[in-house]
């Protein structure tokens, strides 16, 4: 059976001692250097931007990264993917690998990668948006799904990618106040992550590992029931601004929050997320109805309740990989199945469970088998499949006013690239 942080520790393993033995030549033609390598932008008619938010600087508080349809803006800049240093460090932590080590080929490989959203560009009011919540997987955090998050938008959506505060990430922050803080003790924070009281002094929140001993389930468990409360309490705070409340953002920005009032339709709202966050989306519709609809991404079962699977009442769709999934977490899936509540799952053949984040597309090709960053499908393809099922789901379930049905056969895994339901054996006896 596989277990989720073993999978990915597996590109530890390997990782580390490849890429020290190829040399900087070599690490070129995988790394920056390589003009075929970067984040997709979306496909859709909208240029798309993006903006954090992070509202109450305590560790109680939300934190996220807000994908949308923007106007052109020439001034507008692309941010860095890896927002700053300590993701990396976080990064290196969750891997179990030596900081200032990782420091240096992290930044080599991804440190000048951009994501394709405008920071900070203006919003474009055009009517009412429909909005997703996006929950990221283990050892990740707001960023690493741009590719997904910005195709969404690109198509008419607004997305909220929520970075979680239940140590499951490789690293997020928060403040504390202090009031001896002065102004150059900011002066290293990067622009967009300066808070706008200057007495708040930043902490950094980096994963936690199992302790010796320690029941995974019980850790797990309290996670998932935490981040399904950090997407609720996103949604609600997008809720107050589409209202027309003012909210105060924690962090220095220069977006106009308020110009997205009356732009959402929360009517229209759906949860989506990978691994962690695919059990993430089954806890959060369990606990707040407004979601209409979840897409669930390679889903990790594991620290899920299966009490909870009778209170999920909405729609799912199940978008799994060739090669992560196993008969167990497969068998936990399939008990969400309902003959009134439409469940699906599609398997996109060739992927691998490192096939939905951005790193997929950041890696050269043989590197990335290696280390598991892609699997035998190109990883375009794979991801334009993903993000069409999932748009045309979306559209279904959330009465949307759009053409994404003409992708609806891949709902039910007609493509050649596709598997319907699951290539996972499972005895019918275990059902």
């Amino acid at each position: 059976m596989p277990h989720l942080p073993t999978e990915i520790e597996h590109i530890l393993t390997v990782w580390f001692p490849v890429v020290f033995m190829l040399g900087r030549t070599q690490v070129a033609v995988m790394g920056n250097c390589s003009n075929t390598l970067g984040i997709p932008p979306g496909k859709g008619p909208h240029q798309v931007g993006c903006a954090d938010l992070m509202v109450d600087h305590t560790v109680q508080g939300s934190f996220f990264r807000l994908y949308y349809p923007c106007e052109p803006s020439p001034s507008s800049e692309k941010p860095c993917w890896i927002p700053s240093q300590e993701y990396f460090d976080g990064l290196a932590d969750f891997m179990k690998i030596n900081r200032s080590f990782a420091e240096r080929i992290f930044n080599y490989l991804y440190g000048s990668y951009r994501i394709p959203a405008f920071w900070e560009a203006p919003f474009k009011s055009n009517g009412k948006y429909p909005l997703v919540i996006f929950s990221h997987g283990l050892g990740a955090f707001r960023t690493l799904y741009s590719a997904i998050c910005a195709e969404l938008a690109s198509r008419g959506f607004v997305v909220a990618s929520v970075e979680h505060r239940d140590e499951s990430g490789s690293a997020t922050f928060y403040f504390k106040e202090n009031s001896q803080m002065q102004q150059q003790a900011h002066q290293a924070d990067t622009k967009n992550s300066k808070p706008v009281q200057e007495n708040l002094e930043k902490v950094w929140m980096y994963y936690r590992a199992l302790k010796p001993g320690e029941e995974e389930f019980s850790l797990r468990n309290n996670q998932v029931q935490q981040r399904a409360n950090e997407c609720i309490r996103a949604l609600k705070i997008l809720d107050e601004i589409n209202s027309g409340k003012s909210v105060t953002n924690v962090l220095q920005s220069e977006f106009d929050w308020s110009s997205l009032k009356n732009s959402l339709d929360l009517c229209k709202t759906a949860v989506m997320g990978h691994s962690f966050g695919g059990a993430t989306v089954i806890e959060t519709l369990c606990k707040e109805l407004t979601f209409k609809c979840g897409v669930a991404l390679d889903t990790w079962m594991v620290p899920l309740k299966e009490e909870i699977f009778p209170n999920v009442k909405q729609p799912i769709l199940f978008i799994n990989s060739e090669k992560f999934q196993w008969a167990g977490n497969i068998i936990r899936m399939r008990k969400l199945d309902s003959a009134s509540i439409q469940r699906k799952m599609i398997t996109i053949r060739g992927t691998v469970h490192q096939s939905f984040p951005d790193f997929t597309f950041l890696t050269g090709n043989w590197i990335g088998k290696v280390l598991k960053l892609k699997g035998d499908i190109d990883p375009h393809l794979a991801m334009d499949l993903s993000n069409k099922a999932s748009l045309a789901f979306l559209q279904r379930h959330l009465s949307l006013d759009k053409d994404f049905n003409q992708w609806d056969p891949l709902i039910d895994g007609k493509d050649e690239n596709l598997i319907p339901g699951t290539n996972i054996h499972v005895p019918s006896s275990s059902m």
